[in-house]
């Protein structure tokens, strides 16, 4: 049997971190192994419990969740845990400045239970989560600000293919979804990201996604009403 996926909650507000803790605990596949009120704690728990994934909250008192978010992603002996910033705000500072800091995904607190154990698993994955709520206005902040050059020539670096999948990963598809639209296998379309961000230089699929609409790979989306 695979070993449970070890989930870290912090969150100022035990009502809060208790609720996520009946949800976690509930699921076959996962478990709760600590709880944190600051981030400075989480911090400390994420080094002695070793987590997969975190749940950090944004708004902690002393260390807030940003910067414990960028502390636990520079340690080299964390290098497997992974980040999910959960808030009850969806301002759109708070997303970049969450992907900034090197956190893996980001949902709003309202999301719907199912929703958060497929972001655990997501993350889990290797792959990055945007809340939806929050993703159209992310793409077009990302768009109206000064992209980063890329060299001569690297766009035409992408094959068809590799253009088409990265088109489905801005569009918010995982590797499993990118699998089922282009009838190719997982792991295909995980090879198909990888060669993408290796020839684009991103480092992580949220940069990926940035660079396909700053460089109109992709058109960005009409702005919601």
């Amino acid at each position: 049997m695979d070993e449970p996926i070890r989930v870290l909650i912090a969150d100022d507000e035990a009502l809060v971190r208790g609720g996520f803790r009946v949800l976690v605990d509930s699921e076959p596949d996962m478990v709760v192994v600590g709880e944190a009120a600051d981030g400075a704690t989480a911090v400390d728990l994420a080094r002695r419990t070793r987590p997969d994934v975190v749940l950090m909250d944004i708004r902690m008192p002393g260390v807030d969740g940003l910067r414990a978010t960028r502390e636990i992603v520079a340690d080299p002996d964390l290098g497997h845990v992974h980040v999910l910033v959960l808030t009850t705000f969806d301002h759109d500072e708070y997303v970049i400045d969450a992907l900034g800091a090197g956190a893996a995904g980001f949902l709003v607190k309202n999301t719907e239970p199912r929703q958060l154990l497929r972001g655990i698993r997501v993350v889990v994955g290797g792959e990055a989560l945007l809340s939806p709520g929050p993703t159209r206005r992310l793409i077009a902040r990302l768009t109206d600000r000064p992209a980063p050059r890329l060299g001569p020539g690297v766009l035409d670096r992408l094959t068809a293919r590799e253009r088409e999948v990265l088109a489905l990963v801005a569009h918010g598809l995982s590797n499993t979804e990118i699998a089922a639209a282009l009838t190719i296998s997982n792991a295909t379309a995980k090879t198909h990201v990888s060669r993408a961000m290796t020839k684009l230089g991103a480092r992580d699929r949220a940069q990926l996604v940035a660079l396909a609409y700053r460089h109109r790979l992709v058109e960005p989306p009409e702005p919601a009403p």
